[in-house]
């Protein structure tokens, strides 16, 4: 049967707060994705079992319904619809998104953002280095050809000029002139520079400042030595340069703007980077990659890395790893990646426990997202199985974990390394070392995963939604009002009272026409006939809705609440809508109306009741 979409998306509305809980809503081609105020007011045990959701995680801030392709933009219409809000871009999502991250992810962020756009190349590169590796090996005539020096070439361009492309990717992130950002990263590794890679060797210096000793120092000395593998020193330029250009766009007459802003960006940030931001970070950057592979050098340390890892990658924080890798392979390019393995085994060790509630899971649901899930992660990329399945029953995450820390204090025993970076997994065999000892450690790192999973996940018994029946929120079936154009259901569940002892002397006189009044037992307003809204309130405490033979209804809740300014009501409709009779319309706390000193009494008048044919009250 065809999903029924403004259903889906009401569903989804009423259970995630309703809109005033939403900050920016916005769909890719799978997902909805929702950035929320108040994460407590979300019903997530609901969401994951509404007819049309086959998933649900948060990810760095967003809250993502997995839909599916073809069927996301259409919920998502429905959901703009219902929720009158405007329909926003990924960019604003994850914007929202991010402004609610703590500082330190907020710091951290950058780095994740310059290095997946760069991945391609340097997964292509690191690839292609592990086949022609592997080719020189196996036939070693084939190291002497003019091929192998080809294929060489083409292989390792992007790591003997990841300056360059990081600089690039830095200045987009950072908002600064891409082709500015490339001058500073190929300034970074020019050829009249002594090669980074080679300054053991000795270099020359530039005495820009003067001549002066102070001990063995000498002030004013700036080292000619190139930046070959590092990371962090170029983003550091690049933003310094970035912020620099938009200060100089904001100060500059616009008539020289043209070439002043970009050669006093390109001097002052060149010369910023050789004096101050290369020599100490380049230093510090050294330091915290000599831990790094301190740290995954000893069994115990990968053994920790190995179950942290997909923990990191819950955070979002993953992404930092690429420095560490990048300058690992910059000081040995062949096997030099240590952390590649251990990655490879936390990854693999999702997809074993991924697997395990894909074959013991009875949900057909549930089973639909782990299959291809725990194929996805076999393959290196583990968030869908984190977010979709592992971590939504936890205990398949944490025997995850456990399998990762074992298959990472196997890799580290076995010494194992990889000769590229961004590729984990079954792609991982083109560019490890040892292929028999890699796939010791991520099967391993599965099978103990896919044992701990299948032993202890129990599939609880799925929380159906709730039919017209059973749900306490359904619309009451009791006629309030009758004429010959139509009936009036009330609106709301409750005590229905005569018109005159409601506690308004305006509503009680009938001078707004005739109705009654409904003490609430419920907190939730429902279409009492076929109609269109002709009116919501600014202050939505109140709405109109015209029904059949022109009946104008008038449904206000509680008495001078107009003072609430919106505050504790949360209206599901806009002006002009089409509504069917037992839709809801609004929802409204009695708490909140009671503890501002008013009335909680729903009032529901027919404005026009003295037009109407047989009027009568029924209750």
């Amino acid at each position: 049967m065809a999903l029924d979409y403004r259903k889906c998306a009401q569903e989804i509305v009423d259970h995630i707060g309703g809109r005033e809980n939403v900050a920016q809503a916005a769909h890719c081609a799978t997902r909805l994705r929702l950035v929320i105020k108040d994460n407590s007011k979300v019903d997530k045990e609901y969401l994951d079992n509404i007819d049309g959701v086959k998933g649900m995680f948060e990810s760095n801030g967003q809250l993502q319904l997995i839909i599916g392709t073809g069927t996301v933009n259409k919920v998502y219409d429905e959901f703009l619809d219902i929720t009158g809000m405007t329909a926003a871009t990924k960019d604003d999502v994850k914007a929202a998104a991010a402004a609610k991250q703590p500082l330190w992810k907020q710091l951290l962020k950058p780095i994740g953002d310059v290095f997946v756009p760069i991945l391609p190349a340097i997964v292509a590169s690191g690839l292609l280095m592990g086949i022609v590796e592997a080719l020189g090996k196996a036939y070693p005539a084939f190291a002497s050809t003019d091929w192998y020096g080809f294929l060489d070439l083409v292989s390792n361009t992007a790591f003997a000029y990841l300056p360059v492309i990081v600089a690039i990717s830095a200045a987009r992130v950072f908002g600064g002139n891409i082709f500015l950002g490339a001058v500073i990263g190929l300034m970074m590794v020019h050829s009249s520079l002594t090669n980074g890679w080679n300054a053991a060797d000795g270099y020359k210096v530039w005495y820009l400042f003067g001549h002066i000793k102070i001990g063995n120092y000498t002030l004013g000395q700036v080292n000619q030595l190139g930046y070959q593998g590092h990371v962090i020193p170029v983003m550091l330029a690049v933003l310094f340069m970035s912020k620099l250009e938009k200060w100089l766009h904001k100060h500059v007459p616009e008539m020289i703007d043209l070439f002043v802003t970009p050669l006093t960006t390109v001097f002052l940030t060149a010369l910023a980077t050789f004096v101050v931001i290369g020599p100490i970070f380049s230093g510090l950057e050294t330091l915290v990659l000599s831990g790094a592979k301190w740290l995954v050098q000893n069994p115990i340390g990968s053994c920790a890395m190995g179950a942290l890892y997909p923990v990191t990658v819950v955070m979002g924080l993953h992404h930092m790893y690429n420095v560490i890798e990048a300058g690992m392979l910059a000081k040995t390019p062949i096997g030099g990646n240590i952390w590649m393995p251990i990655a490879s085994a936390a990854n693999f060790a999702q997809f074993g426990a991924c697997l395990a509630v894909a074959i013991k899971t009875k949900s057909e649901k549930t089973r639909s997202v782990a299959v291809p899930s725990s194929l996805s992660a076999a393959l290196g990329i583990t968030e869908p199985a984190i977010f979709g399945v592992n971590l939504r029953f936890y205990k398949p995450f944490v025997g995850g974990m456990v399998g990762g820390a074992v298959g990472a204090l196997l890799a580290s025993f076995m010494g194992i390394g990889a000769s590229a970076y961004g590729v984990t997994g079954i792609p991982g065999y083109l560019t490890i070392e040892q292929p028999l000892q890699y796939t010791i450690v991520i099967f391993t790192a599965a099978a103990i995963a896919f044992a701990i999973t299948f032993t202890t996940y129990t599939e609880a018994a799925p929380k159906k939604a709730m039919t017209a029946s059973e749900d306490k929120d359904t619309a009451p079936a009791n006629v309030i009002m009758t004429c010959d154009e139509g009936e009036v259901m009330a609106p709301v569940a409750g005590k229905v009272v005569s018109r005159d002892q409601i506690p308004d002397d305006t509503f009680a006189s009938g001078v707004l026409g005739d109705g009654v009044g409904i003490e609430p037992a419920e907190e939730t307003v429902f279409a009492p006939f076929d109609g269109t809204i002709s009116t919501v309130a600014e202050s939505k405490h109140a709405i109109g809705i015209t029904g059949p033979g022109d009946m104008e209804l008038l449904i206000h809740v509680g008495v001078d609440t107009v003072a609430m300014n919106g505050d504790g009501f949360t209206p599901f409709v806009r002006e002009s809508d089409t509504v069917k009779k037992g839709q809801k319309l609004l929802a409204f706390d009695r708490k909140k109306i009671k503890a501002a000193g008013h009335p909680d009494i729903v009032v529901v008048l027919l404005t026009n009741s003295d037009d109407m044919t047989n009027f009568s009250i029924s209750h």
